[in-house]
């Protein structure tokens, strides 16, 4: 399911709306909504051969473990929504080592479009905050069960980890 699958009337004018590949298309006013995924920006803080996970607080996905993270604002670059986010929900100050890569996660009926770096910290005072609970640090075989991370896509993600960290 999209986004704008639900969509029934344009949020400009009030108009019917018709569906068309990706999009809707206001029957009133012409105007054109597209479904675009969410920017996010996460991250993969490494220390000591250890990585950084968070226990949720909030659902989707409330008391699973997480990587810290959170959505880009408008008109926020990728790398400042990955500082303020790991502050707010870390306390740590982080400097981004390598861009590890893209995912896509399905995220309360919208998807995300994931930017992770991998980063390490360089200051602040270890809390949990903002949408965690709980941080904790987990080594390569230490890692949560799947079913015990909040999103699918950190099964892949950590296993990459875990395998770069075996091979260090």
């Amino acid at each position: 399911m999209g986004i704008l699958d639900e969509w029934r009337h344009c949020p400009r004018c009030g108009g019917a709306l018709r569906s068309g590949p990706g999009n809707v298309v206001c029957e009133a006013c012409g105007y054109t909504f597209w479904a675009n995924p969410i920017p996010g920006s996460q991250a993969l803080v490494e220390r000591d051969g250890r990585v950084l996970l968070g226990r949720r607080r909030f659902e989707p996905s409330a008391g699973l473990w997480d990587l810290p993270g959170g959505f880009v604002d408008e008109q926020e670059h990728p790398l400042d929504a990955l500082h303020r986010e790991l502050r707010e929900e870390t306390g740590l100050e982080i400097e981004p080592t390598e861009f590890l890569g893209i995912w896509m996660q399905g995220y309360d009926g919208r998807t995300v479009l994931c930017l992770t770096w991998l980063a390490a910290p360089t200051g602040g005072e270890e809390q949990a905050g903002d949408d965690l609970v709980e941080l904790r640090w987990f080594g390569p075989d230490e890692l949560p069960a799947p079913d015990e991370l909040a999103f699918e896509t950190f099964v892949e993600i950590l296993s990459l980890w875990r395998g770069r960290q075996q091979h260090a």
